[in-house]
């Protein structure tokens, strides 16, 4: 590996389809008018391709009749549900920028992100109105908020109100006259380290990040799709809803994410994609489950699972894998892991991702072990979601993969991934300075991670360039992958947070794993406690100890966690600590953490 490594991926075909997301959409009703497009679990909501666009025609007349025109902007604060695809799509048929906020955001959050987009309507759920009334004193510009449900009088309109208020709405003449460079939609990014910068994607961008995933993955048409993730993040939005669009897949909302894991048997998905922190409870979850089972029951899946991991190992060693042991795991396979998939709902995948952040290598072989193949992928706001990813059956645990069809990678002299390829935003809203510090003369997005590229164009990241630390004596260090070493070393770490910038050894703020702990507990005489009192126990300062050396012991002197302070309750998406998206709010924690903090390098 050299910062000269330059790997240009296979080029895409030439596309034979849409140019446009909003011309995609139609060519999937007059395929597939018949197949359901969106669903809730319960199908109390199920709406056929063809009957999704007579609503999304209603709507986009009702929008039309309210004066949105191509190209406004129209701002989305809607959960996860079947009226999130209909209200963007009835946007954009009309050449409009539909854009989404985060259900967990502040009046102020709301009102810079629809100011910033000078958005003149907006669609908001109910349940979500109370801060959006708040952000509106702040919203000269914005004309009009449409509310899904409830009764109105308030200022508001009634979403019944507007779909299907103009029967005489036609349509094609608007989503015809959509081109590929027109404004698809903003990506605002979660603000860890300023204010929210409104990533501009083109329908040009979503097309070419689609296109890619036709080559690497085999989906199907109606294969299904669970909608789970914020449609304000770009892997929702791409994977849950551009995505199925094009190629035509059903898809399932959750309303509730802290749901997914019920979702999961009751559709059987055939791609899933999750941030890492899902595939972290479903291993404790599992491990769990074995970890209860008694005697010779127990010790044999143990056995079985420790076998699987072997042969797992051996395989991404590039090692001949003796065939007693390949003997032993297929045996474990039949009797004891495909139960398991059959229970987990994931045995009908054609592939499975992980993204967002880093994963630790033991969940990574935990589920390769059990036949899941779960394949990690690299992408960033700025590009669709699209980069570099793992394809199924080659997958290389630790590396993102190579970049996918039709991207350009290469490492800066520094060490930075630098990304060239039609996935790659235009720049960013009203932001020309910090577009051109990210987007060079040449087209190349420095993308602000560190990585290395191996000889076969796989891609390794190390963590972000302006989080890595250095230590007091000079130390480069990368604070994701401890902490990935952490929270793989012990079922009970749910959250770590390491501390060592310009400081004289590391230390670590660890959070107990909300699902894992109490089964631990009850096991240990401590039945009842929640994670506040666990935090104090003894034993469980002990446990947690052991996982702790356990990372050690695979770090060097230099990243080695010294000391570390187990956090009273638990980190969630949207708090103080965490971004809808499970990131680590590392400023805010601290400063919110100060005085833990200060006191582990007292002494």
């Amino acid at each position: 590996m050299a910062s000269s490594t330059e790997v240009r991926s296979t080029p895409l075909r030439p596309t034979k389809g849409a140019r446009t997301i909003a011309a995609a959409f139609r060519e999937t009703v007059e395929r597939s008018p018949d197949r359901v497009a969106v669903r809730t679990k319960d199908d109390e909501v199920s709406l056929t391709w063809a009957q999704l666009r007579d609503r999304v025609d209603a709507l986009a007349g009702g929008l039309a009749k309210l004066g949105v025109k191509r190209g406004d902007t129209v701002a989305l604060m809607l959960s996860n549900r079947p009226e999130f695809h209909l209200a963007d799509l009835a946007a954009m048929t009309l050449g409009a920028t539909p854009f989404s906020i985060y259900a967990t955001s502040s009046p102020e959050q709301i009102a810079y992100v629809v100011g910033d987009a000078k958005a003149r309507v907006a669609l908001v759920e109910e349940a979500l109105l109370a801060n959006f009334a708040k952000a509106r004193d702040d919203l000269p510009e914005l004309e009009h908020v449409i509310v899904l449900e409830g009764e109105r009088g308030d200022g508001t309109l009634a979403w019944d109100d507007v779909e299907g208020s103009d029967p005489g709405f036609d349509p094609e003449p608007h989503w015809r006259a959509v081109e590929p460079e027109d404004l698809l939609t903003l990506i605002y990014t979660s603000g860890t380290t300023g204010p929210p910068k409104g990533v501009q994607l083109v329908h040009r961008n979503l097309i070419t990040a689609t296109q890619s995933i036709r080559e690497m993955i085999d989906l199907p048409e109606g294969a299904r799709v669970i909608s789970w993730l914020p449609a304000a993040h770009i892997a929702e939005r791409s994977a849950h809803h551009y995505i199925p669009i094009v190629f035509g897949l059903e898809v399932t909302t959750c309303h509730d994410p802290r749901q997914i894991a019920a979702y999961l048997p009751a559709v059987r998905p055939q791609w899933f994609f999750a941030v890492p922190r899902i595939w972290e409870k479903l291993k404790s979850g599992l491990e769990a489950m074995l970890a209860g089972l008694d005697g010779e029951t127990g010790d044999k899946a143990q056995a079985a699972l420790a076998a699987a991991r072997q042969k797992i190992e051996l395989e991404q060693a590039g090692q001949e894998v003796p065939e007693a042991l390949a003997a032993a795991v297929a045996a474990a396979d039949e009797q004891m892991f495909a139960p398991l998939r059959h229970q987990l709902g994931l045995d009908e995948v054609a592939a499975v991702n992980v993204g967002a952040a880093p994963t630790p290598r033991e969940v990574l072989v935990f589920f390769h072990a059990i036949g899941v193949e779960v394949a990690e992928l690299w992408g960033m706001s700025e590009t669709c979601g699209a980069g570099c990813c793992n394809r199924p059956g080659e997958v290389r645990i630790g590396s993102v993969g190579p970049p996918s069809p039709g991207v350009e990678v290469k490492l800066a002299e520094d060490g930075e991934l630098l990304m060239r390829s039609d996935v790659v935003m235009t720049g960013y809203r009203n932001l020309p300075e910090q577009t051109a510090e990210a987007l060079d003369a040449d087209g190349w997005l420095h993308t602000g991670d560190i990585a290395e590229i191996d000889e076969d164009g796989f891609v390794t990241l190390v963590d972000r360039k302006k989080e890595l630390m250095i230590s007091s004596a000079g130390k480069n260090m990368s604070p994701a992958n401890i902490e990935s070493e952490l929270k793989g070393a012990s079922p009970l770490i749910g959250q770590a947070c390491c501390i060592g910038d310009a400081r004289k050894y590391n230390t670590a703020l660890i959070v107990l794993d909300a699902d894992f702990a109490p089964a631990w507990a009850t096991k240990n005489g401590l039945a009842g406690k929640g994670l506040e009192d666990l935090a104090d126990e003894p034993s469980m300062r002990a446990a947690v100890q052991a996982g702790v050396d356990a990372a050690n012991a695979k770090l060097a002197r230099a990243e080695q966690i010294r000391k570390f302070t187990l956090v009273h309750g638990d980190w969630v998406p949207g708090g103080d600590e965490l971004t809808p998206t499970m990131k680590l709010k590392r400023k805010p924690i601290g400063e919110k953490y100060r005085d833990d903090i200060e006191a582990m390098y007292v002494g």
